[in-house]
């Protein structure tokens, strides 16, 4: 497993056990990241406006499409470590 995988993994479970929740844009940002380099880009239809939690996250990770996984995890890494940082 490659460093930057196990960093990954790490930075996953790290984010868990900050002492507080980041702000909703933070948190948009950990999700598209995390599912950019966990999947790659985006599939599916955006969801629908009765829906706009789920069509959030989508956006979100829709920003980021065409990013590279591994750059999409090291982005979720040095975002994780900022965030511990702030909330620790």
């Amino acid at each position: 497993m490659a460093e930057t995988d196990k960093k990954f993994e790490a930075a996953a479970k790290d984010i868990q056990s900050l002492t507080r929740r980041p702000d909703d844009a933070d948190m948009l940002r950990l999700y598209a990241l995390y599912k950019q380099g966990t999947e790659g880009d985006v599939t599916g239809e955006r969801p629908g406006a009765f829906a706009p939690k789920d069509r959030s996250k989508y956006d979100a990770w829709a920003r980021v499409k065409g990013t590279d996984s591994a750059k999409a995890r090291e982005q979720y890494i040095k975002l994780v470590e900022r965030l511990r940082k702030l909330y620790g």
